[in-house]
């Protein structure tokens, strides 16, 4: 290969929700990649910054957030862009499951998925956006979508889960138009079933069912959506905006 095109270095990444899971996981490979790392999420992660920083040899911040809170959202990236010199990149990847039927689910449980899950990609992604246009920089934009915003989970029921991840598919292409005159490129990814800490917590009758209607056989790791979120925001990828990347093990295709 002429050049690195998967490349990182040089540039600072923003990752949302990065205490555990598939943020901390990809923090770190976004790190490896050559990229300096500041976590968003509600937890302090000064411990995971620090972990990251330690073992890749990059400069990393951690600060508490709330993406449901645009005041704060705007705050912190204005902080963080100052004490890390700049901001490049954002993995927008906060988000929370709830799984209830739909008859039971209150009005305020309902808020709170969505505010989470969609509002908080936008006020994040919106801050973010906004600084680097105000900054005069291009950059690159990964959303967490799932695949839950292309098919209906069963045997769970989690309607407000789907319509949250629906609606972040949608938000991303939205988005991506607008902001492609501005230099600012932006895609999701959709994961099918991750085992990390969250879905660790699910009844294990649930999870044989979906181990078993997975062609693979087998859940995905964090580890497997790397490469995926380093494509996106690397210049492997300068002509791809408003795409959504389903990675499933073959899940939602049979």
């Amino acid at each position: 290969m002429k050049n690195n095109i998967f490349s990182l270095k040089n540039k600072v990444a923003v990752i949302t929700g990065g205490k555990q899971g598939i943020g901390k996981v990809v923090a770190g490979y976004l790190a490896d990649a050559g990229a300096d790392i500041v976590i968003f999420d509600l937890a302090e992660a000064s411990d995971v910054a620090a972990e990251i920083a330690n073992e890749h040899g990059v400069q990393a911040r951690s600060y508490i957030c709330d993406v449901t809170n645009p005041q704060d959202v705007a705050d912190k990236i204005a902080q963080a862009g100052s004490e890390m010199g700049t901001l490049d990149l954002l993995f927008n990847n906060a988000g929370i499951c709830l799984h209830k039927e739909a008859l039971e689910c209150t009005p305020s449980e309902w808020s709170k998925v969505i505010d989470v899950n969609l509002n908080g990609v936008f006020y994040v992604a919106q801050a973010f956006a906004r600084y680097l246009i105000a900054n005069q920089k291009t950059g690159n934009i990964v959303n967490t979508a799932s695949m839950s915003g292309s098919i209906v989970n069963i045997p769970q029921c989690q309607a407000s889960y789907n319509a949250s991840k629906a609606g972040v598919v949608h938000l991303t292409k939205s988005l991506a138009v607008e902001l492609a005159p501005k230099g600012i490129r932006m895609n999701s990814i959709s994961p099918g079933y991750i085992r990390t800490e969250m879905t660790g917590t699910v009844r294990q009758d649930w999870q044989d069912i979906w181990v078993d209607m997975i062609p693979f056989k087998r859940m995905g790791t964090p580890e497997e959506l790397a490469g995926a979120v380093i494509y996106l925001l690397s210049d492997a990828s300068t002509y791809t905006s408003g795409s959504d990347m389903i990675i499933d093990g073959c899940f939602t295709i049979v």
